[in-house]
């Protein structure tokens, strides 16, 4: 018989033995089984590095050099990283932020980040060091950066002086409104926020379609990955949940519901359908603006923006109210005419100043002569100077607080029954997050698994000479994947986990443990980095 028809029937017998030893051992000790014999090599190779080591030239360094040779080592290690993404140590997930509750809208304004800038903020944040993946929500209420971090602390500072950098802001400053959330804590945050929970007006519709938004853009940006489509996914279901089951979007549940309100509250009582008003800008925030102003019974108004499509569609959702549509460069004229001027655009700069409105006729007798600015922008279409002004007010998105102060208890209550569906989401993330952590595992037995695999068909190949044909060879290399892969089909099974249902991932990431001290799988990972730093070198 010929060396290869030996091997083929070596092989064989392999596979019979295996399917033998299913009926008494489960599928884990079955790789145990064919795997020991190399076992006792691979404990006599690292007793043999462990020695070495320990006999190394840094037991003759002064104490200093030990330490700067300690640093230069964990320095290499974290440089090394990259080679396997997956560490020990499970990646924090944070969030950085400014809010309308801590933060003054002169700074939130610096910090805004248009849509449009996105990804190119996505790509700077997750270029950093320390960040693995990286978001941005920037709304009208608030600034936040979500992102994974290999290291807490560390990515905590490439953020803030990312921030600092961007917007101009030094970092002293920044961190007098910053709050920071890790783990749980950012997750529930995030959570909250997709719920309506922490926005200004409770229940805000807006900022759900906002946070769908985030990930619509992230999902095409490199840096936006895994784990952030995992946490902003669940997110949005926790949003949909709290506002499907809880009373929670009933009454004023938004920026620009609340706008009105305080309109309806500044002026006199029952004049509102009686006062000349304007809107400048045309987007989603003035239709919402529209449809409360028609319901507060104020069926006139003018709308002044860049193109009239815009404008000529609201006409159409909305036939019953009398909207008449003015080009930009008439702003200043249309604002002479009115009493209540709401402002709503994406512009960066300020549309007015105390320049231009001074020189603006008195509002008329059914506002009181006052005429009354509410910017609800961010950045800000308004100058602050214009309060210099005589009978001229001015309110901004901080100023809606006086209207949602005023049913505080209700929204204490509305805020508990949403809580329960937000506990149970961030369970349900948490579950499928950890069962992430059996990936680098599996990855790593694979590893171990084909390493052995190669190690032993060069060893079979060389004694067997050249005598072998190229098809024989393939045959050959093919029996050995085929046995390795129908070995490896159990354990791999027992380490996947879609994380829906806690108790099974609890399982897997028993099995996982089990799995890594059985083959050492950690020094695994260390010998594999060091045979590509080798290759690189």
């Amino acid at each position: 018989m010929g060396p290869f028809r030996k091997l083929v029937s070596c092989g064989y017998f392999l596979v019979q033995i295996k399917f033998h030893v299913i009926q008494s051992m489960n599928t884990i000790q079955i790789v145990v089984a064919l795997l020991g014999s190399l076992e006792e090599d691979v404990e006599k190779k690292r007793c043999k590095q462990q020695a070495r080591a320990s006999m190394g030239p840094a037991d003759k360094l002064p104490a200093n050099h030990k330490v700067k040779a300690a640093s230069l080592k964990a320095f290499e290690e974290l440089r090394n990283a990259s080679a396997n993404r997956y560490t020990s140590a499970k990646s924090s997930i944070m969030v950085l932020g400014l809010s309308v509750h801590s933060t003054p809208v002169e700074m939130r304004e610096k910090l805004a980040v248009p849509e449009a800038e996105w990804p190119r903020a996505i790509a700077e944040l997750s270029g950093q060091n320390h960040i693995e993946e990286a978001a941005v929500l920037s709304t009208c209420n608030r600034m936040e950066i979500y992102v994974v971090a290999l290291s807490w602390n560390r990515g905590v500072r490439e953020v803030t002086e990312w921030m600092s950098k961007t917007s101009g802001i030094p970092v002293h400053e920044l961190r007098e409104h910053l709050f920071i959330l890790r783990d749980r804590d950012a997750t529930q945050h995030l959570f909250r926020v997709s719920a309506g929970l922490d926005s200004l007006v409770l229940g805000e519709g807006q900022i759900l379609a906002q946070v769908k938004q985030v990930l619509k853009v992230g999902q095409g940006t490199v840096g936006f990955g895994r784990n952030l489509t995992g946490l902003f996914k669940q997110a949005i279901t926790a949003g949909k949940r709290v506002r499907s089951e809880t009373s929670i979007s009933a009454g004023a549940v938004s920026v620009s519901s609340a706008a009105v309100e305080l309109a309806v509250m500044k002026l006199a009582e029952n004049s509102l359908p009686r006062v000349n008003v304007l809107i400048v800008g045309a987007g989603k925030m003035s239709k919402l603006l529209v449809k409360h102003l028609i319901s507060k019974g104020c069926t006139r108004m003018v709308i002044v923006n860049r193109s009239e499509q815009r404008v000529l569609d609201l006409q159409s959702e909305f036939p019953d109210a009398k909207i008449i549509y003015h080009g930009l460069p008439e702003m200043i004229h249309c604002t002479g005419e009115a009493d209540v001027i709401f402002t709503s655009t994406a512009s960066d700069v300020p549309l007015f100043f105390k320049e231009n409105v001074a020189k603006l006729p008195p509002a008329s007798l059914a506002a009181g002569g006052t005429r009354h600015f509410i910017d609800i922008s961010v950045p800000r279409n308004v100058g602050a100077c214009i309060t210099e002004l005589p009978s001229t007010m001015l309110y901004n998105v901080d100023d809606l607080k006086e209207v949602v102060a005023a049913n505080k208890e209700e929204r204490r209550r509305k805020a508990l029954e949403a809580q329960v569906i937000i506990d149970d989401e961030l369970q349900s993330f948490e579950a499928w997050r950890d069962s992430l952590e059996t990936v680098p595992t599996i990855k790593k037995l694979r590893a171990y698994a084909e390493r052995i695999r190669a190690l032993e068909l060069e060893k079979a190949m060389g004694k067997m000479g050249e005598e072998l044909t190229t098809k024989q060879r393939k045959a050959i290399d093919e029996l050995s994947r085929g046995i390795v892969n129908k070995l490896l089909h159990g354990p791999m099974q027992h380490l996947r986990s879609d994380g829906t249902d806690p108790e099974a991932v609890g399982e897997t990431l028993q099995n996982m443990y089990a799995l890594e001290r059985m083959f050492d799988l950690a020094s695994e990972v260390i010998m594999v980095e060091a045979k590509m730093r080798s290759n690189r070198q």
